[in-house]
């Protein structure tokens, strides 16, 4: 290694140096990593090395940068950007973070580290925050219940019509949906429309609602054009119909314009961005979806209860089920499994930082500059009821204007040759208005007024919204909130599946500069050359490492990527006359957002039995391919597999749905176990989704942001998903409200891979399936292994079985899961893929140090049981079924268990590791499902 300075970053990354791994492969007992590799992996797919020493599909990658290097490169890129004055609008405006929220939740590893919280008990901080979401969503739309977020406004659309034609259980197909809807919306309303047999009737919904059936109406409030309609007549109207009515409003707009939920409407649904959120190029951004009490149990995604804890004290859990909402395999309403936590948390301080009246002064201001301009414009405005976004008629002018705008730095919308359209944000100034006037060639006027503030019901009167005014005070509330959480700055995270590794500092850096976070999506691509630069490296170096020929990073979470992938088979096999071709292939042993996604695409789900060592059953394959095999339009299969080993049948399997006319998709979840060594694109792949929030360092933010691009070979890459606002893209297939989806993260997976180079990204795959086969090895004579290969090999993760341990002795896995909170550590995944097991995955990056603590505090655990299988302790009363311990629970007088206060608190002695204390015990999960509480509680709840 050289001087500390111009260190290796991958030395950085890696935890295990050279000595720790030597230390593994020891116990795990193979000589080199090589050797690791070549016992784990099937010899068929194990890339050889080239005479370079370089990986296959790695050569076109630079020669690893420093992080000095890499952040100068992309500071580089970002000054070729131009940060203009945006005043495009079409659902995407400007918007100032304030620097305490900047810099105590974005730039906080406590809060971007986090993972979703399946572990309430020691989540309490996150939970709180996004149940302040959803109370501000609830109190701004006039809705009793909104979900913890959505993925984008487009996707919440999306959800809003499948929620609907769920809940109205009509028999007509028939949507209707308004022209002054945003076209992006528009377009993925499209997309998520036509696999399900919704048929989309587009109409002017202004001039009342067309003849014949439809289940539901979509508007927009305020409309794209600017225009601000009273729809409470149409809604009405609806209603008489047997229809429901979603409107997708502006949560600004909506502090001055009378709220959906008041004019009678069923759902709302939009975006949070403008509250705090930079555009960032698209995103990510956390969407939002609201509906009456009665439809609660219909909502997608994440919703986030009020409960109690074993002490009767209450405490916040993810409501209705413990896992995803609807994700219910083949007959699934919806492939949602992420949020958008991070940024939902942001959203929600920036309202509990500004409060009611912070809020409503801005929407005053930005009204106020949309006046001014609408004033002046005289008889070329079209609407008269506007909030931030007048609409210009010029007959013929539209070019002159935009392009006079633009050499005054401001960016206008252009509508059409007549038209242009303005739109004023947070950032909006009067020097900004007078460009404007100025591009337009009209002096200033009185401004006009649009007579929109109609709003009499109060909102975010709850304390969580008026006690943190000062900086110091939210500093503060913000501290506290994450010393309730467990998240990758306090510990390993050991989920299986999930991929908990390092987002190192450099990585995360650029992500706050202006150049890359104040680019509009439909900004002109000369505004952007270094972004798009950025994403088209990407797309090149992904597609090396995947072995595929083309990549879309537009899906922006992995859900989207596999409901695109799957699109793009399907469309594939149309163009080519197989209209018949139907049936997903998916093994017993899959994700279940596989089974939702093939289910949303308008496919049928046909399951593959799983052997008893956890592979895809050959043989059952073949007999269901023989059975249905010109209707076989996909084979989904994750590799390695969900139980964590490489299937050594993988090809085999590949060239049986080839061979009767099916393409493969291979589920990127697992990828962290392949790059550098095997590529899904060579080794049988047509398309693969990868989660950049897993393999590539984008961080889990607490339950999302995720990037989920689709790689795919040449054949589908017709298919992959377009956009009709980029010029470079198609116009159909559109599975995200923004053309590159969550583009302003993308520099994160950028600098790990520049900065990892071809040699350090292989490196780091071969210590994680090191690290895991170490824990398999120490913890297997404890817990058994559930599945290994053929060689006795795990992949990068391990499953451990406590079925028989419970069964014998009554402990489960949530009580191992809840008594690591009191050594800790955050509990691997529980339950998944199969009930009764623990699945574990240390990642390259926890040192040695730290996968042994794990194993010591898993180890000691199991002597714990041991005391209560050998009937020393009581199956209702031991220190696991007490687990998590509070500070408060020991601090009481009488201590009538028969194991000790320290025993609780510091089973492995006050030395082990700092303490962290759960801030509840164990959560009742039932007992909030059936008192179903969803927004802020009453502050005297907590007195």
């Amino acid at each position: 290694m050289s001087d500390q300075h111009q260190s290796r970053f991958a030395d950085r990354h890696i935890g295990p140096n050279a000595a720790a791994v030597a230390t593994m492969l020891d116990v795990i007992g193979v000589a080199t990593l090589d050797e690791l590799a070549a016992k784990a992996l099937p010899a068929g797919i194990l890339d050889a090395l080239g005479a370079d020493g370089v990986a296959p599909g790695l050569e076109g990658l630079p020669a690893p940068a420093t992080e000095e290097e890499s952040l100068a490169e992309l500071r580089a890129l970002a000054d070729s950007n131009t940060t203009a004055v945006s005043m495009i609008g079409q659902g995407y405006f400007d918007t100032f973070t304030p620097a305490v929220l900047r810099r105590n939740i974005l730039e906080n590893p406590a809060w971007y580290t986090a993972y979703t919280p399946y572990q309430p008990e020691i989540s309490q901080g996150r939970l709180e925050v996004l149940l302040n979401f959803q109370t501000m969503v609830s109190d701004l739309t006039g809705l009793e219940m909104a979900n913890a977020s959505m993925l984008d406004e487009g996707t919440a659309a999306a959800e809003a019509m499948t929620l609907m034609h769920r809940a109205t259980k009509s028999k007509t197909n028939r949507l209707l949906v308004d022209t002054d809807v945003y076209s992006q919306t528009a377009a993925v309303l499209a997309t998520r429309a036509e696999p399900l047999g919704i048929e989309i009737v587009t109409v002017d919904l202004r001039q009342g609602l067309p003849d014949g059936e439809f289940f539901g109406v979509i508007v927009q409030l305020p409309g794209a054009s600017g225009q601000v309609a009273d729809w409470s007549a149409l809604i009405s109207a609806a209603h008489e119909r047997g229809a429901l009515v979603a409107v997708g409003a502006d949560l600004l707009a909506l502090t001055l314009i009378t709220p959906p939920g008041e004019i009678g409407a069923d759902v709302a649904f939009g975006t949070s961005q403008r509250f705090g959120v930079p555009m960032g190029f698209g995103g990510p951004h956390a969407g939002y979806l609201a509906v009456h009490a009665k439809h609660a149990r219909q909502l997608p995604g994440r919703l986030v209860g009020v409960s109690v804890d074993a002490d009767g004290a209450p405490a916040y859990r993810l409501a209705l089920q413990t896992r995803e909402q609807h994700i219910r395999r083949d007959k699934a309403t919806s492939n949602i499994c992420t949020a958008q936590v991070l940024l939902a948390v942001m959203a929600a301080m920036y309202a509990s930082y500004h409060g009611a009246r912070g809020l409503t002064a801005i929407a005053r201001r930005v009204h106020g500059h949309a006046s001014a301009i609408a004033g002046a414009l005289g008889d070329a405005l079209v609407h008269d009821k506007y909030f931030d976004t007048v609409l210009a008629r010029i007959p013929g002018r539209a070019d002159d204007v935009v392009t006079a705008a633009k050499a005054k730095g401001v960016n206008l919308w252009r509508v059409d040759a007549d038209h242009v359209s303005v739109s004023c944000d947070e950032a909006t100034t009067d020097e900004h208005v007078a460009a404007v006037l100025d591009a337009f060639g009209v002096p200033a006027a009185d401004p006009a007024d649009a007579g929109i503030v109609t709003r009499t019901s109060e909102f975010l009167t709850h304390p969580a919204f008026n006690s943190y005014r000062t900086e110091t005070e939210m500093m503060r509330y913000l501290r506290a909130l994450a010393d309730k959480d467990i998240a990758l700055d306090r510990s390993m995270i050991p989920l299986g599946s999930c991929t908990m590794k390092l987002n190192a500092a450099a990585e995360m850096e650029p992500i706050t500069w202006p150049e890359f976070g104040r680019q509009h999506p439909f900004a002109p691509a000369s505004d952007n050359p270094g972004l798009r630069k950025l994403i088209a490296d990407l797309q090149d170096w992904l597609t090396g490492i995947t072995g595929y020929d083309q990549i879309s990073l537009q899906p922006n979470a992995g859900s989207q990527g596999e409901y695109a992938g799957l699109l793009a088979i399907k469309a594939y096999h149309v163009s080519r006359g197989d209209t018949d071709r139907d049936l997903c292939l998916i093994p017993s042993s899959a994700h279940g957002t596989n089974a939702a996604s093939a289910a949303l695409a308008g496919m049928r789900v046909v399951v593959v039995a799983c052997r008893e060592n956890g592979d895809v059953d050959l043989d059952d394959l073949r007999a269901k391919i023989a059975e249905h095999a010109d209707r076989v339009a996909a084979l989904m299969i994750t590799y390695p597999s969900t139980h964590g080993v490489y299937e050594h049948d993988v090809a085999d399997i590949c060239a049986a749905v080839h061979d009767v006319g099916g393409q493969v998709y291979v589920d990127g979840a697992n990828l962290n176990a392949l790059v550098g060594l095997a590529r899904p694109g060579r080794f049988g792949g047509d398309v693969s989704h990868l989660n950049l929030h897993k393999t590539f360092c984008i961080p889990h933010g607490g339950g999302g942001p995720g990037v989920g691009p689709v790689a795919v070979r040449s054949h589908l890459a017709p298919f992959l998903p377009g956009h009709p606002l980029a010029d470079e893209l198609p116009d159909d297939h559109t599975v995200s409200a923004a053309p590159y989806g969550s583009a302003s993260i993308l520099p994160i997976t950028w600098a790990y891979i520049r900065m990892m180079g071809a040699d350090g990204l292989r490196e780091a795959t071969l210590t994680a399936i090191a690290s895991a086969n170490y824990v398999a090895r120490r913890l297997d004579e404890y817990y058994p292994v559930l599945y290994t290969g053929e060689n006795g090999m795990v992949a990068h993760e391990c499953i451990l079985d406590l079925r028989g341990i419970t069964k014998d002795t009554g402990v489960t896995v949530d009580d191992v899961a809840k008594r690591l909170a009191d050594y800790g550590f955050h509990a691997p995944t529980m339950s998944f893929p199969v009930a009764g097991t623990l699945m574990v995955e240390p990642t390259e990056s926890e040192s040695l140090a730290e996968v042994d603590a794990f194993c010591d505090a898993m180890i000691a655990i199991r002597a714990e049981i041991d005391r209560v299988g050998s009937g020393e302790w009581p199956v209702d009363d031991n220190p696991l079924r007490g687990a998590p311990h509070t500070a408060e629970c020991l601090l009481v007088a009488q201590w009538d268990h028969p194991y000790t206060r320290e025993q609780a608190a510091y089973p492995l002695g006050k030395g082990f590791r700092p303490k962290m204390w759960p801030p509840v015990r164990r959560i009742d999960g039932a007992y909030g499902d059936r008192n179903l509480v969803c927004s802020c509680p009453p502050v005297e709840a907590f007195a």
